[in-house]
């Protein structure tokens, strides 16, 4: 059961790096403004914003408290803003967390895979 929960976990996790490594690509080399002033790609990030907070849901409890120092409550509560208040996204937000904040959390999350 444990050996289970742990490649359950794992798997969740390389898509979350999967979904970072995508709005990497999407976003590299561009500027705010230019973030701002595409429609196609505020979505696109977004999207993949939203589901790596779903995925969040999905990994064991137990796992999410021993590695506490991964921001999981940060990342499930960014994608109940972006479902429920789509209109109301804050872009500077978004793009804070796209020009930081994913890169430090990818790190972090492949020092667990």
């Amino acid at each position: 059961m444990v050996v289970w929960l742990y490649m359950k976990n794992q798997k969740i996790i390389q898509k979350i790096i999967n979904y970072i490594d995508t709005i990497l690509g999407y976003t590299n080399d561009i500027t705010y403004t230019e973030f701002s002033n595409n429609n196609m790609m505020i979505e696109a990030c977004i999207f993949n914003l939203s589901q790596i907070g779903e995925l969040v849901n999905k990994i064991d409890k137990g796992y999410v408290s021993e590695h506490y120092e991964i921001p999981w409550f940060k990342m499930r509560g960014l994608r109940n803003r972006i479902v429920h208040d789509y209109e109301g996204v804050n872009l500077n937000l978004i793009w804070e967390i796209i020009d930081t904040d994913i890169k430090i959390l990818k790190g972090q999350l492949l020092k667990l895979s």
